[in-house]
């Protein structure tokens, strides 16, 4: 005769395996069925399980099964055993004061009349709310168009395995534990030296802290140099993760415009104590691609060692300037400059490597490594290691010189394209022939936003010029990525995207 117990353990584990989604082994749904009767009262507090033998019987299962889940139930907590007296329900267990078990309920059917129960949730704080009212990170991360993804499958990832295999199989134990050192020593000197040559950046190699990637860079920037309530300007438009970060830790962001030469200074304004930072992209302005003159850079610096503020210079992707020389960094224009240079991988080879640099001032070098190590704890050195062989070896220069090229033949390819389609004047005025996207500029009254969702939902990624802007009534454009789509791949999806412009163009 089965007991009280076992026909309601049988009616549980019926419901579960009856479950579509259920692939669980017999002794978890054991395990789930009766912890789902102890959370929702089912089985009281004290209340006595039937010996695990005489529980198997009546369930027609091993007695090792049930002793699974008896052993489970008691290390959680939801039972306790008695030496000769037998397992009984706990009368404190460690779901207590929670309404619904996650893994119970498949298992578990609610009592007859009986109304699920909401759990009050606390809320996301403030900051949470603001951030997750702004996001802008893209959801795809691949295709035409794309903007800010180079072609990942022209990378000599074989090669490059190679190089991490010999550093798996000779290298210390070390590589495998955490950075203390801001980075691996080796790819901070072979940064420092390429910096040096191909960018004038001005620093040793003690100056460079390696991160996962610019956000991570920014946000250690924003927290040892700014407090919250303290000011930043940033480019207006400008990119978007930097706006995030900045709100995120409560800085005051100030949106300055752009204009052909970069981010215009404020003239004739009284000094203001709160203002920290200046974010800037000098060498090729994001998105709309101007160059920051001479004349601007010479003002901005004389400005931070006015108002006392750091320059941050984000080097996003000044590798692929494809007519004249590479601009110096303004990090290098004069000695001593107020400025920390930020730079990444992420364009030059992948983004999943996740690897981006700072070169710091030596005033604050030891101060951001502490903290980072303190805040991020940092590591990858096993990769670090490799990209230093990588870069030494002349590889990395390589590559950048074929994907030059590459790139180059695509965007001009794309800029042909546009214009046969749609004619000449699409290209935004401030293009200076750099970078992987192009930006069209769109008539006044059109939305960019309804463009790019349309194109998205006939599989094109394009990405809305007004959504950079913090300026609600903002200059309606796209910004079209070249670098991972090949020519041969770009007439039809510029066809569907000319398409949806040319809808908007003409709606009443």
């Amino acid at each position: 005769m089965k007991s009280l117990i076992g026909d309601l353990l049988l009616q549980r584990l019926a419901a579960a395996r009856g479950a579509a989604s259920t692939a669980a082994p017999t002794n978890r749904l054991l395990y789930d069925c009766l912890r789902g009767a102890i959370l929702d009262g089912t089985l009281p507090a004290a209340t006595r399980l039937p010996p695990s033998r005489d529980l198997a019987r009546e369930l027609a299962l091993s007695r090792n099964t049930v002793v699974f889940a008896y052993d489970q139930l008691l290390a959680e907590g939801y039972v306790r055993s008695r030496v000769g007296s037998g397992t009984f329900v706990a009368e404190v267990f460690p779901d207590a004061y929670t309404n619904v078990a996650p893994r119970a309920s498949a298992a578990r059917a609610p009592r007859a009349g009986q109304a699920p129960s909401a759990v009050a949730m606390p809320p996301l704080s403030q900051r949470a709310r603001g951030l997750l009212g702004r996001i802008s990170a893209a959801s795809v991360q691949w295709g035409a168009f794309m903007p800010g993804v180079p072609d990942v499958t022209a990378f000599p990832h074989r090669r490059f395995a190679q190089i991490l295999a010999q550093h798996a199989r000779r290298g210390s134990p070390s590589l495998r534990s955490y950075a203390t050192a801001g980075g691996h020593p080796a790819l901070q000197r072979s940064l420092a030296n390429y910096l040096r040559q191909a960018r004038s950046v001005n620093g040793e190699a003690g100056q460079i802290l390696i991160t996962e990637g610019i956000h991570q860079a920014i946000d250690l920037v924003t927290r040892l140099l700014a407090d919250p309530g303290d000011a930043a300007w940033v480019e207006d438009p400008g990119y978007w993760g930097t706006r995030s970060i900045l709100g995120v830790n409560g800085i005051d962001v100030r949106a300055m415009p752009v204009d052909i030469e970069g981010l215009q200074i404020p003239e004739n304004t009284p000094d203001d104590p709160k203002l920290r930072l200046a974010f800037v992209t000098p060498s090729h302005q994001y998105p709309l691609g101007s160059v920051m003159s001479l004349t601007r850079r010479l003002a901005l610096l004389e400005a931070a060692r006015r108002r006392r503020l750091w320059v941050v210079e984000d080097d996003y992707d000044s590798e692929f300037r494809f007519a004249g020389q590479p601009i110096p960094s303004l990090q290098g224009l004069v000695d001593d400059a107020p400025v920390i240079y930020v730079g990444t991988f992420s364009k030059t080879l992948y983004p999943g490597l996740r690897t981006a640099y700072m070169v710091l001032p030596p005033a604050l070098a030891d101060t951001f490594r502490s903290a980072q190590m303190e805040l991020y704890r940092g590591g990858h050195l096993l990769e670090q290691a490799a990209l230093a062989d990588f870069m030494d070896s002349g590889q990395y220069a390589a590559h950048i010189r074929r994907m030059r090229i590459l790139y180059g033949a695509r965007r001009a390819r794309l800029i042909a394209l546009v214009e046969e389609r749609l004619g000449p004047g699409w290209i935004h005025p401030f293009d200076s022939n750099a970078g992987l996207h192009l930006v069209l500029s769109l008539p006044a009254g059109v939305s960019d936003v309804d463009i790019t969702a349309e194109a998205g939902r006939a599989g094109v990624l394009v990405r809305p010029l007004s959504r950079y802007y913090a300026a609600p009534d903002a200059p309606a454009g796209l910004l079209l990525g070249f670098a991972s789509v090949p020519e041969t791949a770009m007439a039809a999806p510029l066809d569907i995207l000319a398409r949806c412009i040319e809808r908007a163009v003409n709606r009443p």
